[in-house]
């Protein structure tokens, strides 16, 4: 095992994950990388841009995510533990494949919050979209909020 993937969503719970991880790569000597897909943009999926105002708020957004995913990174090789973080736009399970692919990834580690079943039904699960695409080991970490 030489290359780790961890999804991260922000939802506050990353410290989990990034354990894991570390523990993982540790034991392995392997490269960690931290991936958070951003929703595609409005204008993407058929809706206008907005209001300026929407445009900054989301611009300031990004910019927080990507110091987020910058800290994690030096938190990782505070540790002597090789990372690189990513952050990257489109379609969650589609891009976490693509990304996995083309690191050539042994093991994905991604959070897993247990929603209710409305919740299901609108939106779905990362996790489950997870298990039934991706045909490398996956590692589900089951965070409370």
């Amino acid at each position: 095992m030489k290359n780790i993937l961890v999804t991260i969503d922000f939802s506050e719970n990353e410290k989990l994950l990034i354990d894991k991880a570390l523990e993982m790569a540790k034991a392995f000597n392997a490269k960690i990388w931290l991936l958070h897909v951003v929703s595609p943009e409005p204008e993407f999926v058929g809706f206008g841009v907005g209001p300026q105002y929407l445009r900054d708020s989301r611009a300031a957004e990004l910019r927080q995510e990507h110091r987020l995913i910058e800290d994690y990174t030096n938190m990782i090789k505070v540790e002597n533990q090789e990372c690189e973080g990513l952050m990257i736009n489109g379609a969650t399970i589609e891009m976490i494949m693509k990304e996995a692919q083309k690191r050539k990834i042994d093991l994905i580690i991604a959070g897993h919050h247990d929603h209710g079943i409305l919740y299901k039904a609108f939106f779905g699960s990362v996790a489950s979209g997870l298990i039934k695409k991706v045909n490398i080991p996956l590692l589900l970490v089951p965070l409370e909020k």
